[in-house]
């Protein structure tokens, strides 16, 4: 009886049907193939993962970042959302098995306005009763507040040099950030801007004391007030002024009566973020080494708590041993490890709405992108600080902050450093931004079109190549430009992709076996990530897999690559950060590992045929390892495309196993290799198996 050898193809094809796709993979799970010089790659079981943290996290998890202090200990930054929790997002840090909660704190309140102002000065005091804000908060002022010949809006760093409880002085700036000084002094005083409508137009007239506008300047609204049948909210371009007090903005529709009204009913509305250092007796500036108290007072300040922040995303990234974070839609975060900081604390200069930021290199600066100049967020507008400066983003000729507006999309979906420059996708191209200093700091370049990110996760660098996911494709940014990559595995991925969460995926590089992967959410789990595909870039091959019953948490929502920290860790959704390639198992549970092929035609005409013996051969285990897998081999025999296969197995395999004999007959074979065993790790050879004409169909 005739031998033939079972030599399969590398990578999976599920766009063709399974009859076409013979000597290749239809299916997999929790595979991966390794290089081979003679068949292009071999299929073997994937490498396990392990617990990098003993304990859950609070809520799913949806940003991680690694990195080193001056003192060489390594940090795991985490960013979770506040959605799955029910409750606020959580910022932790974990170092040497411990983890430590930094979630950013705020207070949110609408008092009376009651600002104090001396003629000459640009110190301002803010009495807000029973507030006890120390001189380590910072304060977002949303209201614009008209006093003394000032205009305060935006975000002030607070001092309280005598610990009060109910006041605390800011520092106004004008826009290139020199001290505004006050041009009469006012006790407990000051207005918040008032509109008046007139039926049956859209013209709002504004009164604001010294607002400083001028025609065709932009006047935000952050806080949603109506008047006369019109709200008001987000930028509104000023049409006219009509004295340094009244300026007339254009409502999006007509008034239905003629009215005033103050913006949020007259009242401030402040927004404190809490605790930007730490709060030991002794600190602050002044008499005896730093004083003993705030500023040097002798009144230690008191740390009042805030609300933790409710975060839906992050994106994280570190200044030297600094760790910077950005919640979607929030300001910019800082924390350091050696400070002492119970909690991060926001830069005060930063924007205070952004969709993200990461720090460019090697000038190191923060780029926030999705960002503001007045509170409204611009989906399109990039800005970055100074080099070496998170604390300067005024651009002065003496600086290198500044910005820069995409002309073309609607919104920047996500930026990151890559290779010798930052990278700008929208929902329509892909943008570079090159670093050239003074007078412009960065060129920016449309380098692709047509080719959007699907999601503001979906992009990665790895060995000088980035690789994202399209709306409808992959593709990747090399020496040659912007290429798509072919996807045989397309159906399974865009047929049943949840497009009501496209912000849920992410890329997940693992640089140590030349893959990419995918983590996406599909159409039948309510939104979270639950499948991935993978893409092998040194052999140009693609698998895929998804939760299971055995393994319901092979999804990731989160994921770095190798780092500081070794191998890549990703977090799943049941709240656990593990480390991967650690482990033959997942988590210390068996591995359910398997794929199956396409339809082999064992005839092409009408005879049948029948095969009674097969010899594995495998390699069984790790080199010089014990060699203990167990594989399951099952046979699908069917006559006709399409129709329902015979079953024929599992047939168990082992590296005692000299041969099996299923005894079939048939003119399609689908062959289906799986394990499921603790411990044990495989890599499929070249099966040999034994036919022969059995009659005709």
């Amino acid at each position: 009886m005739p031998h033939q050898s079972l030599k399969l193809l590398p990578g999976v094809d599920q766009n063709k049907t399974p009859a076409l796709n013979e000597a290749a993979l239809s299916t997999t799970q929790l595979v991966r193939f390794i290089p081979d010089r003679t068949l292009g790659g071999l299929v073997q079981k994937l490498g396990g993962w392990s617990k990098f943290y003993a304990n859950t996290v609070s809520s799913t998890v949806r940003a991680l970042w690694a990195w080193e202090d001056t003192n060489a200990n390594s940090y795991l930054g985490v960013g979770a959302d506040g959605v799955t929790a029910g409750g606020g997002g959580t910022l932790q840090v974990i170092v040497s098995g411990g983890a430590s909660d930094i979630t950013p704190q705020k207070t949110t309140v609408n008092p009376s306005v009651q600002v104090s102002t001396t003629l000459g000065l640009n110190s301002v005091v803010i009495t807000d009763t029973g507030r006890n804000i120390s001189s380590y908060d910072v304060v977002d002022i949303q209201t614009q507040i008209s006093v003394g010949g000032l205009v305060l809006f935006g975000q002030y760093q607070c001092y309280n040099p005598g610990g009060s409880a109910n006041t605390y002085t800011i520092y106004a700036l004008n826009a290139l950030g020199a001290p505004a000084l006050a041009t009469s002094t006012v006790a407990l005083g000051g207005a918040v801007p008032s509109f008046a409508t007139t039926s049956g137009t859209s013209s709002v007239s504004v009164t604001l004391a010294n607002h400083g506008y001028l025609a065709g300047d932009t006047f935000p609204v952050l806080i949603a007030t109506s008047v006369g049948g019109i709200t008001l909210y987000g930028n509104f371009i000023v049409n006219s002024v009509t004295s340094s007090s009244v300026f007339v903005i254009a409502g999006r529709n007509n008034a239905t009566s003629t009215t005033t009204a103050s913006l949020n009913s007259g009242n401030a509305h402040y927004v404190y973020y809490k605790g930007t250092g730490t709060l030991p007796p002794g600190q602050g500036y002044g008499i005896g080494g730093y004083g003993l108290g705030g500023y040097g007072t002798g009144v230690a300040p008191v740390l009042a708590p805030g609300t933790p922040i409710n975060a839906i995303d992050w994106t994280l990234d570190n200044w030297g041993e600094i760790f910077i974070t950005c919640p979607l839609n929030g300001p910019i975060y800082q924390w350091s490890p050696t400070s002492g900081q119970p909690i991060a604390g926001v830069i005060p200069e930063a924007p205070t709405i952004n969709d993200g930021m990461f720090v460019a290199m090697p000038q190191r600066q923060i780029v926030a992108w999705g960002s503001t100049y007045n509170g409204i967020k611009d989906p399109l507008l990039i800005r970055w600080c100074d080099v070496n400066d998170y604390a300067q983003w005024t651009a002065l000729v003496t600086n290198q902050a500044g910005s820069y507006r995409i002309p073309k999309g609607s919104r920047i979906v996500e930026c990151i450093q890559g290779p010798q420059q930052g990278l700008v996708w929208t929902d329509l191209g892909i943008w570079a931004m090159q670093y050239v200093g003074q007078p412009y700091v960065y060129q920016f370049n449309e380098i692709g079109t047509g080719c959007g990110l699907i999601g503001r996760k979906a992009a990665g660098s790895v060995n000088g190549v980035v690789y994202w996911m399209g709306p409808s494709q992959f593709f990747k940014l090399s020496g040659n430009g912007v290429e798509p990559i072919r996807c045989p595995v397309w159906d399974v991925i865009f047929q049943d992709l949840d497009t009501d969460n496209l912000d849920r995926i992410r890329i997940a590089p693992n640089s140590r076996f030349g893959e990419i992967s995918w983590y996406y959410p599909t159409k039948s789990n309510g939104g979270e990530n639950d499948a991935y595909v993978k893409y092998n870039y040194v052999l140009d091959q693609w698998d895929f897999g998804a939760n299971s019953a055995s393994n319901p948490y092979v999804s990731r929502t989160a994921w770095i690559n190798e780092s500081v920290l070794g191998p890549p860790i990703g977090a799943a959704l049941n709240r656990y950060i593990y480390q991967h390639e650690t482990s033959t198992d997942a988590d210390g549970v068996a591995m359910d590992s398997y794929f199956q092929t396409g339809y082999f035609v064992l005839s092409d005409a009408d005879v049948l045929m029948f095969i009674d013996q097969v010899w594995p051969d495998m390699k069984w285990g790790y080199y010089n390892g014990t060699q203990s897998a167990n594989i399951l081999l099952t046979f699908y025999v069917t006559p006709y495309p399409g129709q329902a296969a015979t079953a024929y197995g599992p047939y168990t395999l082992t590296q005692a196993s000299t041969y099996i004999t299923p005894r079939f007959r048939g003119r399609l074979v689908s062959i289906k290799i799986e394990s499921n065993d603790i411990g044990s790790w495989w890599r499929l050879g070249n099966f040999r198996y034994r036919l022969q004409p059995d009659g005709r169909f």
